[in-house]
């Protein structure tokens, strides 16, 4: 993506600064996840609770907030605040758009971060309506589109173009963490592997396969292939 189309970077290489970002995590709720059709709704549940857990790792301020979460829509999913306990929830009083809530944007200012990594579901309206008005009070907004999810692909596709054009830069999960994580050379790198593999779980195949070279070789182990 050209930098010229990315809002509020001034040419500046668009990617996360984990010293100035936040998490914005708006309404994973579990009678929204009923409508999503754009992918897996397991596989949702699990990026968002990742994307927790990463901010914790990562010591990011981490925001939530529900819409009517005593109705319909239903309560957070608890992944949510389990692996980002340090995680401010802002109640609102209806406001479809969370930017439009005071408290919340609000909290969000109080931070002091400059960033904003957003996920939300459903993906055209509490991802994108909040990440187009926060790139317009100057904030620098990276949207997650597979931790948000919506109704249908074609709702996704045609709220990634929406979004683009705002000046929003556009992310997935994984590519989060990395930005985030930033080198394996760090005392916790064993807790950044966990987290891919509740990203793509085929990680954890490579964990084991790594993890049993290993032991073979502190173990001195003798191969099947050399035995007599």
């Amino acid at each position: 993506m050209s930098s010229s189309l990315t809002a509020n970077f001034n040419g500046a290489t668009p990617k996360i600064d984990p010293a100035n970002a936040a998490m914005l995590l708006i309404d994973h709720q579990s009678g929204l996840f009923q409508t999503i059709g754009d992918m897996p709704m397991p596989e949702l549940r699990a990026r968002a609770a990742a994307l927790a857990k990463m901010a914790s790792l990562a010591k990011l301020p981490v925001i939530t907030t529900a819409s009517v979460p005593q109705g319909p829509n239903g309560p957070l999913i608890p992944e949510i605040h389990e692996n980002a306990p340090h995680a401010k929830y802002v109640g609102r009083r209806g406001e479809i758009n969370a930017w439009d809530n005071a408290e919340f944007v609000a909290a969000v200012k109080a931070t002091g971060k400059k960033q904003l990594i957003i996920a939300g579901t459903i993906t055209s309206v509490c991802m994108a309506f909040p990440s187009i008005a926060a790139v317009q009070d100057g904030y620098q907004v990276f949207a997650v589109v597979d931790a948000s999810g919506t109704y249908s692909k074609m709702a996704q596709e045609i709220t990634l173009a929406r979004i683009v054009q705002a000046g929003v830069v556009p992310m997935d999960t994984a590519a989060v963490a990395s930005e985030l994580q930033q080198t394996w050379n760090r005392p916790d790198a064993e807790e950044w592997a966990t987290i891919y593999t509740k990203i793509f779980p085929a990680y954890q195949l490579l964990i084991e396969s790594y993890s049993k070279a290993r032991d073979v070789e502190s173990k001195h182990e003798t191969l099947d292939s050399q035995r007599t």
